[in-house]
């Protein structure tokens, strides 16, 4: 079985990372300023079994960037509300993530139960359903649970375990990709960067490419979970330890690939699908924030086949990048407005 990859989704403090601690036992916050505001910042990882990784994200709408990061490798999404909140700005904004990244399964999940009557959390049920009607979660259970005292997290578990059976075997382009995600320095080893591989495999002693600097590397070693590896595969999570590059040349959205397949770009020809319930139009020429994978840049949409985008419409258009990116046929993406950031299709 390929390796599968659950991320969650949801608002700030509506419990992700209790939920993913009582799930795991693994706590996925572990910068200390995270730890010491209680506030996801950045995406965190538990490898729960061999062939699984849960990622989680950070629910602060000035984190949606690293949210998006999180997701866009997801086979599973694990969403998010709190009962005593009920749906907020983000529950609605990662949802329209989601679809817009083509996530196809997922269960919901609704935390703080031990915080509310009976009869609220049937009410908050109904709004969640609601909110998730036309969506690919519109037929998923919705499992009340309490992180805190541990109610119904073994049926969320066994839930998962069934959803994870159902994931079907990914399209294998062939050639080696892994969008990078994390970089840091190992002391005796050099540079490591890790990502899920998207296409292809990487084995030690390959010869790769980073872009967009074009900087040919060597890979030395290789880890999936904390383990030493030879090769990782289409959809694992892997560490990579590389030569010939220093640490501080690598970002976040640089791309580890096979030389000679892909690069560096200015424009991209999209189908672009403005969200159902964005307060505006996408006007031509806007100024956006891309998203492609965990890499972003600025660019300015220009559209082919009219003046604006209706919220709900799909168009052809150009994304005009600032900076250089990489991609490839297929590949999704996410648009946020320049100013005020939220997000637009």
């Amino acid at each position: 079985m390929s390796h599968v990859i659950i991320g969650t989704a949801g608002h700030i403090d509506h419990g992700k990372t209790a939920l993913v601690r009582a799930l795991t036992g693994i706590e996925t916050d572990t910068l200390p300023e995270e730890q010491s505001r209680g506030v996801t910042i950045d995406i965190g990882f538990a490898y729960w079994r061999d062939n699984v990784t849960i990622i989680d994200v950070p629910g602060h709408e000035r984190f949606v960037k690293n949210m998006v990061t999180g997701v866009c490798t997801v086979d599973i999404a694990v969403f998010v509300v709190a009962a005593d909140d009920g749906p907020m700005p983000q529950t609605r904004e990662h949802l329209g993530i989601l679809n817009l990244l083509d996530v196809r399964r997922g269960v919901i999940a609704l935390t703080k139960t031990d915080l509310v009557d009976p009869d609220w959390v049937e009410l908050v049920t109904e709004e969640v359903r609601d909110l998730v009607a036309g969506t690919f979660l519109a037929e998923a259970p919705i499992v009340p649970v309490s992180s805190e005292i541990g109610v119904g997290i073994d049926g969320l578990r066994d839930l998962l375990d069934m959803e994870i059976q159902k994931v079907e075997s990914k399209q294998d382009r062939g050639v080696f990709r892994l969008p990078i995600d994390r970089a840091f320095s190992v002391r005796g080893f050099g540079t490591v960067v890790t990502g899920t591989v998207i296409s292809g495999s990487v084995s030690t002693k390959d010869e790769a490419v980073l872009l967009p600097a074009g900087t040919p590397v060597r890979v030395r070693g290789i880890q999936t979970h904390g383990e030493d590896v030879d090769t990782a595969h289409l959809g694992a999570r892997a560490a990579v330890n590389v030569t010939g590059v220093e640490v501080e040349e690598v970002k976040r959205g640089d791309l580890l690939c096979e030389s000679g397949y892909f690069d560096t770009t200015y424009m991209l020809d999209v189908r672009l699908q403005a969200l159902a319930d964005a307060s505006a139009p996408i006007k031509n020429r806007s100024r956006v924030h891309l998203h492609l994978g965990p890499r972003e840049v600025l660019a300015r949409v220009v559209l082919l086949e009219s003046d604006e985008l209706a919220p709900g419409e799909s168009a052809l258009a150009q994304l005009r990048l600032e900076t250089p990116g990489v991609a490839a046929k297929g590949d999704r993406f996410v648009i946020r407005r320049y100013s005020p950031v939220v997000t637009l299709g």
